[in-house]
């Protein structure tokens, strides 16, 4: 027996994806406040954020094993409550060091939640048998979005400590409330998968993924099978750490934007991968996940290369529409497929690459900028969003893919 599309499960959990992008987006507006306060330079402000980094990279492995000893559920509960409080702190740094250390924290509430929230959703898949993944992602794109208007908002009136505050307060009340539905919404029956990942009508994560999945995860072909959907995510938010760092650079110095033009840019790409990561179960469901990461990796890699090449303006903006349409269903769908297959250390594995990733796409784009100017550079997205497209081809064609 499935529960409805839309039970309270997975309202909660929706609910909760939205919360961490509401969370990160808020810290994210006040970096240039934070960076006066402490009096950092661009490296030492560098150093301090990839505190952050470190702080998740390290935290999603060992979040993994405690959702497999502990439940999903209870992990995300816990892991946004760590998010919340650790929001606060940056306001509260005065020295580099310090920064860097109240960083290493949020970074471990940030990935361990992400980790959490993952392994849950693909639990929640299984349970629906719906290839509903991407709706959760989208959750998590309409709270950055809607965490960067209000955050920029209240930048004027309000201080960084009392703005973080009113943001942690908000994402406490959100993990009290939401948790509490998700903690006693019944779980996802610990029955084997009817189908294996990738099947034709897009589900997937259809079977309890973290039973069967988590019993699977030390085999030699799984763990192949998951790392290849790892480097998916990685080639993915390789372009999703690119494209955020130097847009609307690209669009001022390359494209003579005006820099309200150029936010405008942006925003577009943001809003074009909500868009698209909210008819992601459709077309999930219509072309199977396997032609959807196939089309929407090409489709990046189409409007990348109109975006980094282009002489106008709307020229360009058109390509990152295209790129926020293409890019919006990988990752969600890689990260899924890797929980089906391994449970939730599939996930941790994916989500560490995936974030590795987001780490090292602007700083590989800065240094072929230098070398070879930025517009060039940008064109590695392509190539990168080309490989997400066809990796997951290479996971293999098993009676039932397409």
């Amino acid at each position: 027996m499935t529960d409805s599309p839309w039970g309270p499960a997975r309202l909660a959990l929706t609910a909760f994806f939205a919360v961490d992008g509401f969370l990160f987006a808020a810290w994210v507006v006040r970096i240039p406040d934070v960076r006066s306060q402490v009096s950092a330079s661009h490296s030492a402000l560098g150093l301090a954020l990839l505190c952050l980094s470190i702080g998740a990279v390290i935290t999603m492995p060992m979040v993994g094993r405690l959702c497999l000893r502990y439940g999903s559920r209870p992990v995300t509960v816990g892991s946004l409550a760590l998010l919340s409080l650790a929001v606060l702190l940056p306001a509260h740094a005065h020295s580099v060091a310090a920064l860097g250390g109240v960083l290493l924290l949020f970074g471990a509430g940030y990935g361990g939640a992400n980790v959490a929230m993952n392994s849950a959703a693909v639990d929640l898949v299984a349970q629906l048998r719906r290839p509903v993944m991407p709706s959760f992602h989208a959750g998590y794109s309409f709270g950055g979005l809607l965490g960067t208007g209000v955050s920029g908002l209240l930048a004027g009136p309000l201080s960084t400590a009392w703005a973080l505050a009113l943001s942690g307060l908000l994402g406490m009340a959100v993990t009290v409330g939401a948790g509490v539905v998700l903690l006693r919404s019944p779980a996802a029956p610990l029955v084997a998968p009817d189908r294996t990942p990738g099947t034709a009508d897009g589900s997937a994560e259809d079977g309890a993924a973290g039973a069967a999945g988590a019993a699977g995860a030390g085999r030699p072909h799984t763990r192949f099978l998951v790392l290849l959907l790892g480097v998916t995510a990685l080639c993915t938010a390789y372009g999703e750490g690119a494209i955020a760092d130097w847009t609307t650079l690209h669009l001022t110095d390359d494209v003579h934007a005006s820099a309200a033009v150029a936010a405008t840019g942006y925003g577009a790409y943001a809003f074009a991968m909500a868009a698209g990561r909210v008819g992601g179960t459709w077309l999930s469901i219509r072309l199977g996940q396997n032609r959807l990461m196939l089309l929407g990796g090409l489709t990046a890699a189409a409007g990348m290369l109109v975006a980094a090449l282009a002489p106008v303006v709307p020229l360009a903006i058109c390509g990152f529409v295209l790129v926020g349409l293409g890019l919006a269903n990988l990752f969600p769908l890689a990260i899924a497929q890797a929980g089906a297959a391994g449970g939730p250390q599939g996930v941790a594995l994916a989500s560490s690459l995936g974030y590795g990733g987001m780490l090292i796409g602007p700083v590989v784009i800065g240094f072929l900028a230098d070398a070879a100017g930025l517009p060039i550079a940008l064109t590695t997205v392509a190539v990168a969003a080309t490989a997400a497209a066809l990796l997951p081809l290479t996971v293999g064609r098993r009676p039932g893919n397409r």
